[in-house]
């Protein structure tokens, strides 16, 4: 009798006492293994040192569970059921691939719990509504800087090779979205698997239509295989690529066949050479920072950056749900929620975050700048 008092009193103090509140739980999915780790392995690295510099919400601890979806969709959406489910989590982070992330998506809708996914991927349609925003810069927005830097280039062919996935599917989309009206054909769309080792008979396709450049939709490391299969046929044209090859793996393994290609990216990337007065150069190089404390060793990528911003956005709305419900409930995850969707310039490292329901993406032209490979460095192209 008297146990059962003391755990009656017990629980009657957490209840009334802000400061005995449960912790705040993020459940976080990446790929440290299979065709996606390279992108994977960042996303970690840039999650822990988001929580190296905010550990806190207010009073409450952020507690983070994380775990590997090896590249497999399948077993992003068992893993995004496990932490909502048995870890209670209050809300869902990642993961490395837009396969896997809309299957992360449709969890969090079904069990509606928020998802701040790390690859810019589509909002699913469900009957919940909207429980995913996205942090990475959509591909039309990216592609478009691409498309103007080719018209001042002077190109008219340009040939496209990307992921036969919905990466590449997005990527494709926002090329064509951005070059229709103007004088660049684009005169192939062809396709590889994440996993394949060789595209040879795609880029003997590529040559053969004797573009003025060839843009691809590609990521990580599997991203530098168009490139090299270019160079080994002794392609001279323009090389240009999105944001999603921003990755030291894409720089190592494609080595002298990447040199030159032109990208946009997030302004983290350059940060040392922004003027002080782009609104991202402060946050970027604190993010800097919290990595190297973090990981013992400095950032090198883009995409480490874009969980440390997920996590700002985060924190950011979870000091404004928390002023209507505690963690572990789904009031709190109704309200974190809201919160996310009414987002207000959030200055990251990528972008400045702005979101609204109805949009999953939450960025503007401030997210993006023109960089080139020069000698295995990103340069900003002026």
């Amino acid at each position: 009798m008297l146990s059962r008092i003391s755990f009656g009193i017990a629980a009657l103090l957490l209840s009334a006492c802000p400061g005995l509140s449960a912790d705040f739980t993020v459940g976080f999915v990446t790929s440290l293994s299979g065709p996606g780790a390279s992108i994977g392995i960042p996303y970690e690295k840039g999650v822990l040192a988001a929580q190296a510099y905010i550990a806190k919400v207010g009073d409450i601890n952020i507690k983070l569970i994380r775990l590997d979806d090896a590249s497999d969709p399948s077993a992003a959406t068992r893993n995004a059921r496990k932490l909502v489910e048995e870890e209670k989590v209050d809300v869902l982070m990642g993961t490395s691939g837009v396969p896997g992330t809309t299957a992360m998506a449709i969890v969090g809708a079904e069990t509606k719990t928020p998802l701040i996914s790390l690859t810019p991927a589509p909002m699913p349609q469900h009957a919940n509504g909207q429980w995913m925003l996205s942090i990475p810069q959509p591909p039309p927005l990216m592609v478009a800087a691409v498309v103007d830097k080719m018209k001042a280039a002077n190109i008219k062919k340009a040939a496209y090779i990307g992921f036969s996935d919905s990466w590449g599917d997005l990527v494709y989309d926002g090329l064509m979205k951005n070059v229709a009206g103007s004088s660049i054909e684009v005169v192939t769309n062809e396709r590889y698997a994440r996993a394949d080792t060789s595209v040879t008979g795609q880029v003997l396709k590529i040559v053969a239509a004797q573009p003025d450049a060839v843009i691809t939709g590609g990521s990580g490391t599997p991203g530098a295989l168009p490139y090299i299969a270019l160079s080994q046929r002794g392609y001279k044209g323009g090389l240009y690529g999105t944001h999603a090859l921003i990755n030291p793996d894409f720089v190592r393994v494609g080595g002298a066949a990447v040199e030159g290609v032109v990208c946009p990216t997030g302004p983290v990337i350059v940060a040392e050479q922004l003027p002080d007065s782009n609104p991202t150069k402060k946050i970027s190089l604190a993010f800097r920072e919290a990595y190297q404390k973090a990981n013992n060793a400095p950032t090198t990528d883009g995409f480490s950056a874009y969980a440390f911003d997920g996590w700002l956005v985060m924190v950011d709305a979870a000091k404004r749900a928390l002023a209507k419900a505690q963690p572990g409930t789904p009031e709190f995850r109704e309200a974190l929620k809201n919160a996310l969707l009414e987002t207000k310039e959030v200055v990251g490292t990528h972008a400045v975050y702005n979101y609204k329901p109805g949009n999953v993406y939450g960025v503007d032209e401030r997210a993006r700048v023109l960089v080139q490979l020069q000698g295995g460095k990103w340069k900003l192209i002026p």
